[in-house]
């Protein structure tokens, strides 16, 4: 696959609680057929790192949301789409298991402010976009082998509520500070230093996934 930046192989989209997923939406949006009054877009959500850990799930976008967008194209809805699962993978509302019946994910007002009429998922500290940056370039080089990750993404500015030229920022002080990237533009790319702290960032993805795993246990029980 090729995108607009020219960039090959799967994109990674790295949590803030430090999973790397692989996220596959099955476009359009399409009415829901049970007679309620949304939208639906079908997708599946992998868990990258793991033996084939996923989880399926239907995108239910309200009306009132549905109002605000410029249109159900992935142009102009993919990216908060996806910033709405991951939100739902940070707060632990979405299980990964080997096989699975479809999941309900709600794609509502709350995730957009009507009074700044901005999408909002979350503000990250300058701390928080740091260790994002890191483990966002970590993983996109270790999964799909690409040397360049493209840092200026619209999608991931709006993940963690600024804007690309600040997440730049973030990641120009990381090159300056410690050395664990090289910036040509909007592009990143890993020096030996970032991919040798794999263990950091895998010990980061274990963490995550057992906090997934215990709270669903929990609601099972």
């Amino acid at each position: 696959m090729v995108d607009e930046t020219g960039a090959t192989g799967a994109k990674i989209w790295v949590t803030l609680k430090g999973l790397p997923l692989t996220i596959r939406l099955e476009w359009p949006f399409h009415p829901s057929t049970s007679g309620a009054d949304f939208f639906v877009l079908h997708g599946d959500l992998r868990l990258e790192g793991s033996e084939g850990l996923h989880a399926p799930v239907a995108v239910n976008l309200s009306q009132t949301v549905r109002e605000v967008m410029t249109s159900l194209e992935p142009k102009d809805a993919e990216a908060p789409v996806i910033n709405a699962l991951r939100k739902e993978v940070d707060r632990r509302q979405i299980e990964f298991v080997k096989s699975g019946k479809l999941l309900p994910v709600p794609f509502s007002s709350r995730h957009y402010d009507f009074k700044r009429q901005q999408w909002v998922f979350g503000k990250a500290t300058d701390e928080a976009m740091a260790e994002f940056v890191e483990r966002k370039v970590y993983w996109q080089t270790k999964l799909s082998g690409e040397k360049r990750v493209w840092m200026g993404d619209p999608a991931e500015a709006q993940y963690v509520q600024t804007t690309p030229t600040h997440l730049l920022e973030i990641a120009a002080r990381l090159v300056a500070a410690q050395g664990l990237l090289r910036i040509e533009g909007e592009w990143a790319e890993a020096t030996q230093g970032l991919m040798m702290q794999a263990e950091r960032f895998e010990s980061a993805r274990r963490a995550a996934v057992e906090e997934l795993e215990k709270k669903h246990a929990f609601e099972r029980a």
